[in-house]
């Protein structure tokens, strides 16, 4: 594996493009699919490559997956391929969610798609925990890691804040090393705030307005696209009433149902909220400190992984990310797994990742029809 070997920009579109307009499930789904392609079938990166990057992401705000295809882009094009990855993973879902958008202000139509859902959440599950297998021996490399991982599930499943543990899961890791150097600053970011409650004058969105809310959440969101619905019903609908609870929540349900980035419900919101110049400013905005923060943390990476110090703290992070997305995946068993023919749907996906290493972005979709068509049958509950 040759991971200083240099990708073809159009490369790099193809394969994010594709991800962006087929990888349903939320980020530990897309973080799995692109394992799965950067990792296991292009050897672009090594496992514990891919680790690294993924422990950086946890570490700064903003949209985990797309921060990884903006992180695996300026691993193999620098500048050129930070944006091409990223722009490539955000647009199809961008334009997807647009879309509905459209057809919600024209038609008052709220998206229907649970017979579709029904069938990819299994095979999303099995697709998580295929990754998780993969990625498990390389962080839990040692009995201290596998300690560290132990313990920040166990509080991860109590609902101990994120960010919190992965900082403990750092320092916890360079304490058992017994390192004595100072932690650089870059990894010690603050615990961010929630977005200002101060009152805003109500008045009708304009798009600088709609461009610093979405830009400010962007900056300090940490967490799942439910964490998202907390932050823009601040700010949107008990501050500035520019949005109904029931209007936020079919915003939320969009981003949910569709590919790609979750955080894509900030172009639903600023198309209901200002129309094609509104979805394009409120994705912007939401989604440029991402570029901003891989961009200032993505060069040091190498550094990072090359000082006893510092890599006995990103082993602790990296450990603790998978102990996360563990975690999250357990909770989503519950939601994805509600009967015979579901379960059926994730031991077949399973069994077609592990044994015939197919690709993920086609179980999703050979899932979604699975599920229209037990939904057609009268299988389906």
């Amino acid at each position: 594996m040759n991971e200083d070997a240099r990708t073809s920009l159009a490369e790099l579109a193809r394969l994010f493009l594709r991800l962006g307009a087929t990888a349903f499930g939320g980020p530990a789904a897309h973080i799995a699919m692109m394992q799965d392609e950067v990792v296991k079938r292009r050897r672009w990166l090594t496992d514990q490559r891919f680790l690294d990057l993924l422990g950086a992401t946890n570490l700064i705000p903003g949209p985990n997956s797309t921060e990884m295809a903006i992180h695996i882009g300026w691993q193999r094009r620098r500048w050129s391929g930070l944006l091409v990855a990223g722009v490539c993973f955000i647009v199809p879902a961008m334009l997807i969610t647009a879309a509905a958008g459209w057809a919600y202000v024209r038609f008052g139509a709220r998206v229907e798609a649970q017979s579709v859902l029904y069938g990819i959440k299994p095979v999303v599950l099995a697709v998580v925990v295929q990754a998780i297998l993969g990625l498990a021996p390389k962080a839990a490399k040692t009995t201290t890691c596998k300690v560290i991982g132990s313990a920040v599930a166990v509080a991860a499943a109590f609902g101990t804040n994120e960010l919190l543990l992965l900082i403990g899961a750092g320092l916890a890791a360079l304490f058992a090393a017994r390192k004595s150097a100072l932690l650089p600053n870059t990894l010690s970011p603050a615990v961010p705030a929630l977005v200002p409650a101060a009152a805003a004058a109500a008045g009708a969105p304009t798009l600088p307005g709609l461009f610093w809310v979405f830009f400010k959440t962007g900056s300090v969101l940490y967490g799942s696209g439910y964490v998202l619905l907390a932050f823009l019903r601040t700010a949107l609908v008990e501050q500035r009433h520019w949005l109904t609870d029931a209007q936020l929540i079919d915003a939320v349900a969009v981003g949910q149902v569709t590919p790609g980035p979750v955080f894509t419900t900030a172009t639903f919101i600023g198309y209901v909220l200002g129309g094609p110049h509104g979805a394009w400013v409120a994705t912007l905005g939401i989604f440029a400190p991402a570029f901003i923060f891989v961009a200032a943390s993505g060069p040091l990476i190498p550094r990072l992984r090359a000082s006893s110090s510092a890599g006995a703290f990103l082993d602790g992070v990296n450990v603790a990310s998978l102990a996360l997305m563990a975690v999250v995946t357990v909770q989503l068993a519950a939601a994805a797994l509600v009967d015979l023919p579901t379960c059926l749907l994730a031991v077949a996906s399973a069994v077609a990742l592990v044994r015939w290493r197919l690709n993920s972005v086609w179980l999703v979709l050979a899932g979604a029809l699975a599920g229209w068509l037990l939904h057609a049958a009268g299988f389906a509950h």
